[in-house]
């Protein structure tokens, strides 16, 4: 079974700018995982380089995606449960107060 979203791009786009395509969308889905799951507030050098080095690491998740590993699916299944955890924790404090 192929990535759902890799075939949905080779069907609508043809296979033009790929490689582009996945890394953008790897790249944005990983900051977001980060910023909802990982970061914290951090010296602005520090945070260049954790993004930098965020940014090579998605050049592997990339290559995965473009063998048709589910890569880009699970880091949406990630962003979204983060989302609905921070959301949650921010509604309980919250409540707290």
């Amino acid at each position: 079974m192929g990535s759902v979203i890799f075939n949905f791009y080779v069907d609508n786009f043809g296979t033009n700018n790929i490689i582009w395509f996945f890394y953008i969308l790897n790249l944005i889905l990983s900051v977001i995982a980060y910023k909802l799951g990982f970061a914290r507030e951090l010296p602005l050098l520090k945070s260049a380089i954790v993004y930098t080095l965020l940014a090579i690491g998605v050049i592997i998740i990339t290559f995965f995606s473009l063998v048709k590993f589910p890569m880009t699916e699970t880091l949406i299944i990630i962003s979204v449960v983060l989302g609905i955890y921070r959301y949650r924790l921010h509604k309980e404090r919250k409540a707290r107060q």
